[in-house]
């Protein structure tokens, strides 16, 4: 559309002003002053009235012109050059701040946003667990029929925020390691010594073709028994996945970060961390070869409500390796005694969701501390004197039962409490120079979104 067709001086005779009404084809004409900014607007209509009443061809445009029209700005909003295109008002002229004219609207040519540039977010809930640990190792139930465990995701998060460069560099920057990463290509990226394994194992399980920059970080320490690996694998795998034409589901993300850890990386563990993460909530969940199966509990809201009143989450301060613990426990597992041990969790298991179920929170305690009596005896690592002393301590200000959560040998301790003595275990805690957490129930699990670089998603919306 050439504009010049649309602008006549205010000096200008109405013949003029037709012939370029006549070229322009939409039936209106901007008029200018001398320094071409636009101070009137005329219409073939204006201009046939002000003939009918008198009015010569050889008038100037300016005496038929009005100068109370309606215009627009370069960022008007289209919300609003939409609702004034619904009052009669067939083209809506842009001008700039000195009021020349750069654009025109019309109810033809309003187009729709180009496609802007956009940066992939996501976040992972960590889980805490509270019975059937070490059955959903896959040398387990493999032989024994099946796992079983129950577990809960919680408001302690991974993030990620992912960018998509215009040329071949990788750029991964992790908080929680304190380094950066920058290659020249993903095969550079992937040959780089140094504490990025994870993050390099699940980039070679999805070998994205474009340069990027990834930036991770998490609300909780490595190493704290929350299935932090999974939740950062689940986070990258979320941003990733929102670049995607056919995008994985949940058990398809559940199983890549699984790949990623057990198989590419090499550090053993079982299948519970990826699937709390990507799913969320509060589930039990059963392992076998033909397929794994995420169960969502209906435990009603007051029991809901409880349950995390009287759960106290504590950091022990130590940090442990799951992997040689896990390895350590692949190896007793070959023993009788120990697969006993793992099947009676199992069955404990189907008791805490039942209790659970039914409501029966004083039982729940309990529960969770024949969990860990029989947990405790898997391995010579998951526990120890001083992991013992803070249990036994914790059991004698207020706590009818708790765990260690994951693998074991270190990271968080869970504890329920009756109500009426959660404070005096919290107390005795802190006195011990322990950390306390504070958490709810997280239903949603990994959640991911796009974020348009011009900040303006309020008008576009976040998947």
């Amino acid at each position: 559309m050439n504009l010049n067709t649309f602008l006549i001086e205010s000096s200008s005779h109405l013949r003029d002003a037709l012939q370029c009404i006549e070229v322009n084809h939409h039936g209106v004409i901007f008029v200018t002053d001398q320094n071409g900014a636009v101070i009137a607007l005329a219409t073939d209509g204006d201009i046939r009235r002000h003939l009918m009443t008198g009015g010569s061809l050889d008038d100037a445009i300016i005496n038929c012109s009005n100068r109370n029209f309606v215009s627009g700005e370069p960022d008007t909003a289209r919300e609003v050059l939409l609702k004034k295109l619904d009052n009669e008002i067939r083209i809506i002229p842009i001008l700039d701040g000195s009021r020349r004219l750069v654009g025109l609207i019309t109810r033809e040519n309003l187009s729709t946003p180009n496609e802007g540039a956009v940066f992939a977010r996501a976040r992972a809930p960590v889980r805490v667990s509270f019975g059937g640990g070490g059955s959903d190792l896959t040398h387990y139930f493999s032989s024994n029929g099946g796992g079983a465990v129950i577990n809960a995701t919680i408001s302690i998060y991974s993030h990620a925020t992912l960018r998509i460069r215009n040329d071949r560099r990788v750029i991964i920057r992790s908080i929680d390691l304190g380094e950066d990463l920058d290659a020249a290509d993903l095969q550079t990226a992937f040959a780089v010594p140094g504490k990025f394994e994870l993050i390099q194992a699940v980039l070679r399980s999805i070998n994205p073709n474009f340069g990027f920059e990834l930036l991770l970080h998490s609300d909780f320490p490595m190493n704290s028994g929350l299935g932090g690996s999974a939740v950062v694998s689940a986070c990258i795998l979320g941003c990733f996945n929102e670049f995607r034409r056919d995008k994985w589901d949940q058990h398809e993300l559940a199983e890549i970060a699984y790949q990623a850890e057990r198989h590419d990386l090499g550090v053993a563990g079982g299948w519970q961390d990826q699937y709390a993460t990507v799913f969320g909530g509060l589930n039990f969940m059963e392992f076998s070869m033909e397929q794994n199966v995420v169960h969502p509990l209906r435990i009603k809201r007051e029991t809901l409500l409880e349950l995390e009143e009287c759960l106290v989450l504590c950091d022990t301060m130590t940090s442990h390796d799951s992997g040689d613990i896990h390895e350590d426990q692949r190896q007793q597992m070959s023993e009788a005694h120990v697969r006993e041990l793992v099947e009676a969790n199992v069955k404990l298991c189907y008791s805490l969701r039942n209790s659970l179920l039914r409501g029966q929170l004083s039982q729940f305690g309990p529960l969770l501390d024949k969990a860990w009596q029989l947990k405790r005896q898997f391995s010579s690592k998951i526990s120890s004197s001083r992991l013992d002393q803070i249990y036994e301590d914790a059991k004698r200000h207020g706590a009818t039962g708790g765990k260690l959560l994951g693998a074991g040998g270190g990271g968080f301790f869970l504890f329920y409490a009756p109500h009426d003595r959660k404070h005096e275990l919290i107390t005795h805690l802190k006195a011990a120079d322990l950390k306390i957490s504070p958490f709810g129930f997280e239903e949603q699990g990994l959640q991911s979104w796009t974020v348009r670089e011009d900040g303006k998603n309020g008008e576009s919306g976040v998947k």
